[in-house]
């Protein structure tokens, strides 16, 4: 007799009793800690049986442990194969909860959330799988994400501050994510620190007005904090960089063109439109974007 097809996008109501293992708790951390990731994502990251995974995917979901968030709902009406969505459910921040002690279910409901700010969420961890996975790929190198990066002591992880432009104009930051790559390499010096930008080409690059949201304002930002040296005073970063991934070589050339306006700093930013991330091989490799035209770097510089 073949089983009981069980519904994408909601939850059934009776559904084969589950018992967690190690590797279910692996999987409610991973999503966790990207917020949303396809099941392709966590596959990958796993490293397990693709089907094994997917099983076990699907009983977290119908048992409350995982979301699959509506927003990619319209996805399906569109036609074709998809992976599914997965953020953190109720019975996974629980889990989580007892192990650390935090409440995560305190800010955006992964069941409801908006489609702008759900397509937004998973390039970022587009981007981040694949940067964690070039780095497992390449030897001696290791990504560090936010709640793993060798922090002074008494320096909280809440990345979010406000730097002032001439003492005037105060700007305010919130990086998509913050990272570090370290590398045996350079083994001498402290890790690479990074502010990530996933730039979906839906914020103008540059407007009359600096009280306007615009990419060329976030730039200003980022130079101001390294002019200042607030990276080093709030964070105890010694260097950091800036890396955009964006949607075509179209507008990596418009943002490279407004970096280029800044008068100093050019070196901070890296830019890449998002084909970059399907060839995990070449991602430590000179193909960013400096901050003006024609210069090339790679993250590991």
């Amino acid at each position: 007799m073949k089983s009981r097809r069980l519904p994408r996008f909601k939850r059934a109501p009776a559904v084969a009793p589950i018992e967690l293992t190690e590797r279910d708790c692996a999987i409610i951390r991973l999503v966790h800690r990207h917020r949303f990731l396809r099941s392709s994502h966590i596959i990958a990251l796993l490293g397990d049986s693709p089907q094994q995974v997917l099983r076990r995917l699907q009983l977290l979901y119908h048992h409350g442990f995982l979301e699959r968030p509506r927003a990619q709902i319209e996805y399906y009406q569109e036609g074709g194969s998809r992976h599914i969505i997965y953020g953190l459910g109720t019975k996974g921040a629980s889990l989580l909860k007892q192990e650390s002690g935090a409440d995560l279910r305190s800010g955006v409901k992964p069941a409801s959330v908006g489609r702008l700010f759900f397509e937004h969420s998973i390039f970022v961890s587009d981007i981040m799988v694949a940067l964690e996975l070039a780095c497992r790929n390449a030897k001696g190198v290791r990504l560090l994400a936010a709640d793993e990066l060798p922090l002074p002591s008494g320096v909280g992880r809440k990345f979010k501050w406000r730097v002032k432009l001439n003492n005037r104009v105060s700007l305010g930051l919130i990086p998509d994510r913050v990272f570090a790559i370290e590398s045996d390499e350079f083994s001498h010096r402290s890790p690479s620190f990074f502010f990530l930008e996933a730039d979906r080409g839906t914020m103008p690059v540059v407007r009359k007005s600096l009280s306007q949201s615009s990419f060329y304002r976030k730039l200003l930002a980022y130079e101001a904090t390294w002019a200042t040296g607030l990276h080093r005073s709030r964070f105890g970063f010694h260097r950091f960089r800036v890396l955009t991934v964006t949607t075509s070589a179209a507008r990596v050339e418009s943002l490279v063109a407004a970096c280029s306006q800044l008068k100093r700093g050019h070196g901070l930013f890296l830019f890449a439109d998002r084909s970059a991330l399907d060839n995990l091989d070449i991602l430590f490799s000179p193909i960013w974007q400096a901050g003006r035209p024609g210069e090339m770097a790679s993250i590991l510089d």
